[in-house]
């Protein structure tokens, strides 16, 4: 069996998306396969996207194509890792960029525990089953985006197991499949990702592997650039999907200690501001904050709401056209 297979969903991809290849395939440690889940939108041509997708085909790339339709977070990755044959996969987006060419190399060597210098009691006892890479922001990321990365992604190692769910709660299950590497022997033992999810495929999956014995590892010097910039109004939304995520997944998601994730944030938020000396980014916090507030708290209702009110919440309209397939009461 080979080392290691790339899976990253395409759509809509812009001309960048060519460096992104070039910076996968300059690493230390080179994928064996980069395999592209090219989602064909429902508007387009379906024969001039995949002539356009062409371009970014070569010997060790393949494409994999998907109609807009058939997306879905879990689904589509499990479908992709159905389609691996190598000891390792890392799931990325396609908006993730590597910062150095060292990202795989330090992936991988993050699956031998004993390079954590003893930062578990019992490191040389524990299997690891997946590894996280740290997100930084893009240089022009505003400074609550800049933040928020820091927040959820610092400079040390976090160890993730059943032993731990007390000590990081919900953190316990934190994954992101931006830039996450799986170890296949122990991935499908789970029956792999789940067939339809909004959002959070990632934290379901490392639930399931830490529920099954595994060990699920961030790795703070693999490193990928990626952040965001969204409206109040996206801020609304994202939030609401992930809610509708927790209400369907509420065996995984109520499952760990609630620790105030989000409070802790706006506050460490407001502490670095007022420290940076930019107060006057108070009231857009507050405000970005309760966009956030509102939207999860609407999502968490979802099911009470007709199929016309969900269109207008959520940012993935796809999935409640064509995954949940509404019955009568919500049309």
């Amino acid at each position: 069996m080979s080392l290691l297979t790339v899976l990253i969903p395409v759509y809509k991809p812009g001309e960048k998306f060519g460096e992104l290849l070039d910076r996968i395939y300059d690493q230390t440690v080179v994928p064996d396969r980069v395999l592209l889940l090219w989602t064909i939108p429902s508007d387009s041509d379906e024969n001039a996207e995949k002539e356009y997708s062409k371009k970014y085909k070569n010997r060790n790339t393949d494409i994999v194509y998907i109609m807009q339709k058939d997306f879905d977070h879990g689904g589509t990755r499990k479908y992709g890792m159905s389609l691996v044959d190598t000891d390792y996969a890392v799931c990325m987006t396609q908006d993730a960029v590597p910062a150095d060419n060292k990202l795989f190399e330090e992936l991988i060597n993050a699956f031998n525990s004993n390079s954590y210098d003893n930062s578990c009691e019992e490191n040389d006892k524990i299997k690891i089953a997946a590894v996280y890479a740290r997100q930084l922001p893009r240089e022009n990321a505003a400074p609550v985006e800049r933040i928020t990365r820091d927040f959820n992604y610092p400079d040390k190692i976090r160890i993730q197991n059943k032993s731990t769910i007390g000590q990081y709660g919900i953190k316990a299950y934190f994954c992101s499949d931006v830039c996450a590497m799986y170890k296949l022997e122990y991935y499908r033992q789970t029956g792999g990702f789940v067939d339809k999810t909004i959002f959070n495929e990632d934290m379901i999956m490392a639930a399931s592997l830490i529920g099954l014995g595994y060990t699920v590892i961030y790795a703070p010097d693999a490193i990928v650039i990626h952040s965001h910039h969204y409206t109040y109004r996206q801020q609304y939304k994202r939030n609401f999907d992930n809610a509708v995520s927790h209400r369907q997944y509420a065996e995984v998601f109520d499952s760990v200690p609630p620790e105030g994730e989000g409070i802790r944030l706006v506050k460490e938020t407001m502490k670095r501001l007022v420290k940076m000396g930019k107060i006057y980014m108070l009231p857009d916090l507050v405000i970005q904050s309760a966009f956030k507030y509102l939207g999860y708290r609407s999502g968490m209702k979802y099911d009470k709401m007709s199929y016309k009110k969900i269109m207008k919440k959520t940012m993935n309209r796809g999935y409640f056209d064509y995954m949940l397939k509404p019955d009568n009461d919500m049309k």
